[in-house]
């Protein structure tokens, strides 16, 4: 396994991060738990989760069901391999009703954190990541509850997840005056048909040293051979299917490439990521053994200049980076 430092920090990291969004919903705890021992035994060994994660997550959710946490929290308790694993999650979501259970306060961010580390059964959280940001809460205030939390020793860094680009840099600038490291990492959507971030928040990260984790790599099943599927006979959500419509030449036209190079379409959207060097790993959710299995075959396939370029014709970026793209 060819470890990575999480953006500037010394912590090394897995360039393939274990979701675990699936557990305690479409994956039950005992393949979880086979999962989650496949992975560490392949050399991965950041794992990532949210307090809310365990059923259906929608951004007005009303509360949320930490049961992923929980089954991670009994798979540790197992095997004793707490001090293997990188351990992530996230805070912001509501996990009760009350009009302070959300959000970024520090009222909010202490017992979430409190309430996380006792459905996980460890006394530290790795990286502990906003999971959105927070705009009626002052940066001084957020930061004031981290540093405390550093403090005692309840997390050790601090992420970022779903920010724009100037929330990012807003973050840093308000830790730093305070003397702390700040973000160590921002989780975005990005993958080959989603590429917005290239545009200000690539740029940003770069310039500050904070490492890049990408979720839905595969575009939403998407960049993982759609088409060739359907042929199959496998059928897709309607989701999924209505996604497709809109981008379809592009799809074929991807297929045929994965195809002329021999490589798997899933391989090649995890390959293309990590081409990147400001990505330090990219997130993936496996709901399956086979679905952990063909994530980790990824890291054996690298893309050539040749095929990056012909990526870019069928998946254009915004065209460059900020200010270039859009000031002269």
């Amino acid at each position: 396994m060819d470890y990575r430092h999480l953006g500037r920090t010394g912590l090394r990291v897995s360039p393939l991060i274990l979701g675990t969004m699936n557990f305690g919903e479409l994956t039950d705890e005992q393949t979880a738990f086979r999962i989650m021992d496949e992975a560490l035994d392949a050399g991965i060994n950041h794992f990532d989760t949210a307090d809310v994660y365990g059923g259906p997550q929608k951004p007005d959710m009303e509360k949320g069901y930490g049961i992923s946490e929980e089954i991670i929290g009994r798979w540790l308790a197992k095997t004793g391999k707490r001090d293997r694993i990188v351990l992530a999650t996230k805070v912001y979501q509501p996990m009760e009703t009350g009009p302070n259970d959300k959000y970024l306060s520090a009222y909010h961010i202490r017992r979430a954190c409190e309430a996380s580390l006792r459905r996980l059964g460890t006394d530290h959280i790795d990286l502990y990541q906003m999971h959105h940001v927070d705009p009626d809460t002052p940066w001084a205030e957020v930061w004031q509850a981290m540093e405390q939390l550093i403090r005692e020793g309840k997390i050790t860094y601090v992420g970022s997840s779903n920010f724009a680009a100037w929330n990012v840099v807003q973050a840093q600038y308000e830790a730093e005056k305070r003397g702390l490291l700040g973000l160590a990492s921002e989780q975005s959507l990005y993958n080959l048909t989603e590429r917005t971030i290239e545009l200000e928040m690539i740029p940003a990260l770069r310039a500050l040293g904070i490492g890049l984790i990408p979720w839905s790599p595969v575009g939403q099943g998407l960049l993982t051979g759609i088409l060739a599927k359907h042929e199959e006979g496998r059928r897709s959500s309607d989701k999924l299917n209505q996604q497709l419509d809109q981008v379809r030449p592009q799809v074929e036209r991807y297929e045929a490439l994965c195809r002329e190079i021999g490589a798997e379409p899933a391989h090649v959207a995890l390959a293309w990521l990590l081409h990147n060097p400001i990505v330090t790993a990219a997130i993936t959710g496996p709901r399956t053994l086979d679905q952990l299995r063909d994530n980790i075959a990824a890291l054996d396939v690298t893309v050539s200049e040749e095929t990056l370029k012909r990526l870019d014709e069928i998946w254009p970026g915004p065209g460059g980076e900020a200010p270039m793209a859009y000031a002269w």
